[in-house]
């Protein structure tokens, strides 16, 4: 057992813990911070932290949702919290009262429930935390604090910026927004590094404090915003040209200007030193928005993939799947099952997987009933699928994953070892009759089982919609022609800047019989291989680019107008 493990909570005063949530990355909570959120009857958050946590709370967990109310903050600019009550059992339309934060989480904690209060950054590093943590040991409220990755520490490890070297110079930390005139005044005598948090509209006024303290208006500068997301922006300057830089690059004036960005004063943040370490920045996708157009459980595993890469995914479904319009041959297909009318059971989709499952649940069975039975899948994720259910299959292709190479592999009946002679194929709607022909080809009787339909989908919101034509996104994935179809029926034809990726042969020619020029196609078919190769295609694209001496965009940068609507994001 972990020593800092929750302990039982009071019957009347309950228990807070209070958790740092990171600078934004959800990969930085750490493992006591997913387990606390597991454990949680409440949760008190943060606006700009409460997605990267909830995803680890359990269902139907109340959320306290905080935001700041500027009228209402004693200190302008610092962000003093101020909670919303959402519950998410509640259907009220009724706006809800804004409270104290410390008042609120004491609320919370009553009933013996466990409360956890995240915060981004590090909560002692959080200027309100401390205020809160006095007010639960004053009502006798047990609490404990969960550490997070400090943005001031964080945010410069992901634009590569080292804070300290083999030399071992001093490192101040100094929040510009209630930093006083004593401590500009020690932070410029120093030569050490100096990280300042503040805002995008501030950091030239910050930098000017600095010179004015003393340092010299060429000290390296680095500036970061939206850090360790795949927003993050890093500018390279010095003391005195920031405020140029930011001018230039068309980052000010913005409306947005009070984003909070974290700057880093010293030599360390050098350019030539962060062209080196800019690791994060440099990923292959960086910043890329790219379209996903699949059902929502086939994007999960793709997405992430394309996270890992920088991307931006944006899953935007083409297909729905239903039930078929007449479920009596489904229902005599499983009853089969059970009563061992068949050798086999091949599985050509997830979906496939999914419809045969939900029909097991419907009749109180599971994976038991598989016993006996050989299982064939088609491809990587319906395997895994299987496996999720608690089936291993028996043959997965060897070489294409695809109807044609199951047929490679699968043995020709034989009277002799095979007991009996016949095939459970539950298939969509409309699949191809490739593989029921080949099986009878080789000896097998098939039942040939619709288990779902395919649909088109609803259109996508209009911001996307516009997006995909306006050339807003940087990439889409084709997976199967169907998608294209799809796609282009619902929400349009995407933009010629827009990078054109697929998944084979069938699906780039259906893509440029839409008028697509297909850019990038995937050595096998598979949607992971279709993703490296859009990975692998990005990477050539940032190596032509500095090669050529140009800055690294995005192709959606590219389009008309695109870099004056760019200076407000």
């Amino acid at each position: 057992m972990s020593p800092t493990a929750l302990p039982a909570a009071g019957p009347e005063h309950g228990h807070v813990t209070f958790l740092g949530a990171g600078p934004g990355d959800p990969g930085l909570l750490t493992l006591r911070a997913v387990e606390a959120l597991g454990n949680a009857d409440v949760l008190v958050a943060e606006h700009e932290v409460l997605d990267v946590v909830r995803v680890h709370a359990r269902s139907g967990v109340a959320v306290v949702d905080t935001d700041s109310d500027p009228s209402s903050d004693p200190y302008p600019g610092t962000g003093a919290p101020q909670l919303t009550v959402v519950d998410g059992a509640s259907t009220t339309a009724a706006a809800p009262a804004v409270r104290d934060a410390a008042h609120l989480v004491m609320e919370a904690a009553r009933g013996g429930r466990r409360v956890v209060r995240a915060v981004s950054g590090d909560p002692g590093l959080d200027a309100y935390a401390a205020e809160e943590m006095l007010a639960c040991a004053r009502a006798g409220v047990p609490f404990e604090v969960v550490p997070g990755v400090a943005a001031a520490v964080g945010v410069p490890a992901y634009a590569g910026v080292p804070l300290r070297d083999a030399q071992g110079a001093d490192v101040r930390f100094v929040d510009a927004r209630t930093a006083s005139d004593r401590c500009w005044t020690e932070v410029g005598a120093s030569d050490g590094t100096v990280v300042v948090s503040t805002t995008l509209d501030s950091v030239a006024a910050a930098a000017g404090e600095l010179v004015a303290a003393g340092r010299k208006p060429d000290t390296p500068l680095t500036v970061t915003v939206a850090g360790t997301t795949t927003r993050q922006r890093t500018w390279t300057a010095t003391l005195g040209t920031i405020a140029q830089t930011l001018k230039q690059a068309k980052v000010l004036p913005s409306p947005e200007g009070g984003r909070p960005v974290i700057a880093v004063v010293g030599e360390r943040s050098a350019a030539a030193q962060r062209e080196q370490l800019s690791w994060f920045e440099s990923k292959p996708l960086f910043g890329w928005r790219v379209l996903v157009p699949r059902t929502k459980e086939q994007a999960a595993s793709l997405s992430d993939q394309l996270r890992s890469y920088g991307a931006v995914p944006h899953e935007v479904p083409t297909i729905a799947v239903e039930p078929p319009r007449t479920p009596q041959q489904m229902e005599r297909a499983v009853k089969g099952l059970v009563t061992g009318r068949y050798e086999w059971i091949a599985f050509t989709s997830v979906n496939a997987v999914k419809a045969v499952r939900e029909k097991f649940e419907e009749y109180g069975l599971d994976a038991r009933a598989f016993a006996g039975i050989k299982v064939a899948a088609v491809g990587e994720q319906t395997a895994k699928a299987l496996v999720a259910f608690g089936v291993k299959p028996d043959l997965v292709p060897s070489g294409e994953q695809s109807a044609a190479g199951l047929l490679e592999d699968w043995p020709p009946y034989d009277p002799v070892f095979d007991p009996i002679d016949r095939v459970f194929l539950p298939r969509a709607d409309i699949a191809t009759e490739t593989l029921v022909a080949g099986l009878i080809e080789l000896g097998w009787e098939v039942d040939d089982v619709t288990a779902y339909r395919t649909v088109r989908a609803s259109p996508p919101p209009a911001d996307t919609r516009e997006a995909i034509k306006g050339g807003g996104f940087d990439a889409v994935l084709f997976t199967s022609s169907s998608t294209v179809r799809n796609l282009v029926g619902i929400a349009g034809k995407p933009h010629n800047v827009t990078v054109i990726a697929c998944i084979g042969p069938a699906t780039a020619k259906t893509a440029e019989e839409h008028g697509l020029r297909v850019d990038v196609m995937a050595p096998e078919p598979s949607v992971h291989k279709l993703a490296e190769a859009l990975a692998d295609f990005g990477l050539k694209r940032r190596a032509a680019a500095a090669e050529a001496g140009d800055p690294v965009t995005r192709p959606s940068e590219r389009r008309p107008g695109a870099r004056r609507r760019r200076s407000t994001t």
